[in-house]
């Protein structure tokens, strides 16, 4: 068997989420510390989630032994499942980044996952299951692995056009948490040798009170070359605000990859805050050393958390006043698909959103399994 070195070297890159893809993996949630009262509201959501994909493209649901009965029971038919076992519910974070050679080929990059901090700050004690994750998955697809451990890294951290550019976050991948022995030309560095990418942009911050330290995903996303929205609080008091005003910074004063100054549309947050209720916290359980949550705690909530399917755009709704808008801006952005909302509360309770709990699968022909 060819050996791997780097997909940069070995001519792959991760490619841009608007381009035709063959579908997405998401994982059946269960963690009681993350999805109250039996996870049974956050499985509804994921549901809704699932069905709103599968109209243009395959959807494979990973899930625990003991849980692969009831994602089948609540699941259309047409929702792949596949007995995994995991200690959470983020695809986007433990599952591979996929990388393609633009002639069909497809492979994926293993990072290392310490759940968003390991010692330092990680959200839970025990992630072996999450960490494995990625590898197990695409020995069941039967594509090939780059192996990138011991480096931190999440998918949710990373954002990139297809074209050479990729965006992340300074609060994210610089946290004593992820890799504090690098520096952030280091870490620049294995993002161009494993994204296959030549220029990194970084952005300041992501999104107030991100748990993950300000994933990209919550902030920024490429809609297209050359393209992005970002997130943008329209009350000029709320800590969100000057972020997002030196997110913007960076960007109007940055060129991609192919030289292009990058066109910026703001996308709102939620007018009010979007808030942990103490009934909610009432059906989580804890597990020890996962830090317990407080009636009242801000969540991440964010309208740039979307899912780009092959004929369509999954937005999270939050019961706002800017759920409209959001889907309006969208619906310009991107007229040839459908506008999908889905009430996503109940995945942000959890921790992150619709894009969190999915990650795409490019269009490819079959690798070889792994020997």
């Amino acid at each position: 068997m060819m050996r791997l070195t780097t997909p940069a070297r070995d001519g792959f890159y991760m490619p841009g989420e608007f381009e035709p893809h063959e579908g997405c993996v998401m994982i059946w949630p269960w963690r009681p510390g993350s999805w109250p009262w039996n996870a049974a509201p956050a499985r509804r959501a994921f549901t809704r989630v699932a069905k709103a994909i599968a109209k243009s493209e395959t959807v494979y649901m990973l899930a625990r032994a003991c849980d692969e009965k009831s994602a089948r029971e609540a699941l259309p038919p047409e929702v792949k499942i596949r007995v995994v076992e995991s200690d959470d519910a983020w695809a986007r974070d433990v599952t591979p980044t996929f990388v393609i050679d633009g002639k069909g080929g497809i492979r994926g990059v293993d990072w290392r996952f310490n759940a968003w901090g390991g010692e330092w700050d990680g959200l839970y004690q025990d992630y072996e299951n999450d960490d494995a994750l990625a590898g197990r998955f695409l020995e069941i697809m039967g594509i090939e692995r780059y192996d990138a451990h011991p480096f931190v890294m999440e998918g949710g951290a990373i954002h990139t056009d297809g074209e050479g550019t990729a965006i992340v976050v300074e609060a994210c991948l610089l946290s004593p948490g992820r890799n504090p022995d690098m520096s952030r030309e280091q870490i620049e560095s294995k993002l161009k040798d494993y994204l296959g990418v030549e220029r990194v942009i970084w952005l300041p911050h992501g999104i107030y009170g991100d748990e993950t330290n300000e994933h990209v995903d919550n902030i920024c996303a490429f809609v297209r070359p050359g393209e992005v929205v970002l997130a943008w609080a329209e009350d000029e008091k709320d800590p969100q605000r000057a972020y997002s005003e030196a997110c913007l910074e960076v960007l109007k004063n940055t060129a991609d990859a192919k030289g292009r100054r990058l066109r910026v549309t703001l996308l709102p947050v939620p007018q009010k805050p979007v808030t942990v209720e103490a009934d909610e916290i009432a059906g989580m359980v804890f597990a020890p050393g996962e830090p317990p949550r407080e009636a009242g705690e801000r969540l991440a909530a964010s309208y740039v958390n979307f899912y780009i399917a092959n004929r369509a755009v999954v937005v999270p709704q939050f019961g706002d006043a800017n759920d409209l808008k959001a889907l309006e801006i969208l619906a310009g952005l991107f007229p040839e698909r459908e506008v999908i909302p889905v009430q996503a509360r109940d995945i942000l309770l959890g921790g992150g959103n619709i894009h969190c709990i999915t990650q795409q699968i490019p269009a490819r022909n079959l690798s070889k399994k792994v020997e």
